[in-house]
């Protein structure tokens, strides 16, 4: 099986290193300092689950350069979406499935106008890891999981492929048959954890021993599970408190990408979290006044101060 990853960054960097450690054929689609050491050094993990050392590895900056492969990852920020589907477009075939593992509820939409419905699936990703350091991929804790699905609920040959690349390589995967629910259920978790470290400046463990930060936390995820019932996804009734007894389980140290990209100065994908719980709410008729605050605390910083 021939992977690209697109945005070799902690999604990316980490699932596509288990894969290339695994023998498969994985190229890395990176740029700057970043791509500059996996060209020298190759593709270091550190990882609870094992450490990983790729070396040497196959990276570029030119998609174009790697030729027509099985499966895209394609794990770039939300607001790079349009211009890297452009990008990848000489590497996909008619076969080519390109699993979105990004955030947000809408990147598969998108992806589906951009390239074609066929191309895409869904997917989510289940885990805490960033970029330490040029060419070094740091995973917090041990959950690191993929789901992931075709958008019209099939279990097809291409994903039923990439779930045994995906576990032959040590990865925990999972087929979901509702990808659009899958999708809407780690927005809301990823909603409430983003909002709430990003604007306490704490982690997670913080967060939820503070009876008032742990309120407010619930309160950011049943806003994101109303305005999810009123587009008619049915979460499920219970998903708040299960979603909370999850997050009791993190690491005490665990953050959220987004206030790591607050803390670098780096542009944030608010519009696509709290933002667009706030202007879906609006859209449908929904209250939700907390994430509206969070939006308005975030948003002088979703730009980025570099």
């Amino acid at each position: 099986m021939k992977i690209a990853v697109m945005g070799s960054g902690g999604v990316g960097g980490y699932f596509g290193g288990r894969l290339a450690a695994a023998g498969f054929d994985v190229t890395f689609i990176a740029r700057g300092e970043h791509l500059a050491v996996i060209h020298r050094d190759g593709l270091k993990i550190e990882s609870e689950n094992g450490d990983v050392h790729i070396s040497p590895a196959q990276a570029t900056d030119n998609p174009a350069d790697v030729g027509l492969v099985d499966c895209v990852l394609f794990t770039v920020k939300l607001w790079d979406t349009a211009a890297a589907a452009a990008a990848i477009r000489p590497m996909i075939d008619t076969h080519t499935a390109v699993l979105s593992l990004q955030n947000g509820v809408n990147a598969e939409h998108q992806l589906s106008a951009l390239l074609g419905r066929s191309h895409v699936m869904g997917g989510i990703a289940q885990i805490a890891a960033v970029i330490a350091a040029p060419g070094i991929i740091r995973h917090t804790g041990t959950i690191a999981k993929l789901m992931f699905g075709e958008l019209n609920g099939e279990r097809s040959q291409r994903s039923e492929d990439l779930l045994a690349a995906l576990q032959a390589a040590g990865v925990n995967a999972e087929i979901s048959q509702d990808i659009e629910k899958t999708v809407w259920r780690k927005f809301v978790f990823l909603v409430g954890l983003s909002a709430l470290t990003s604007v306490t400046g704490h982690s997670i463990g913080r967060v939820r021993q503070d009876p008032h930060t742990r309120d407010l936390l619930v309160t950011v995820m049943r806003e994101s599970v109303a305005v999810a019932y009123a587009k008619d996804i049915v979460v499920g009734d219970q998903y708040v408190e299960d979603c909370l007894a999850l997050i009791d389980t993190l690491p005490a140290d665990m953050t959220s990408s987004m206030q790591q990209d607050l803390k670098r100065g780096n542009r944030l994908e608010l519009d696509w979290l709290s933002g667009a719980v706030l202007r879906m709410g609006q859209e449908l008729g929904v209250d939700t006044p907390v994430n509206g605050f969070i939006y308005a605390a975030l948003k002088l910083n979703k730009n980025g101060t570099d």
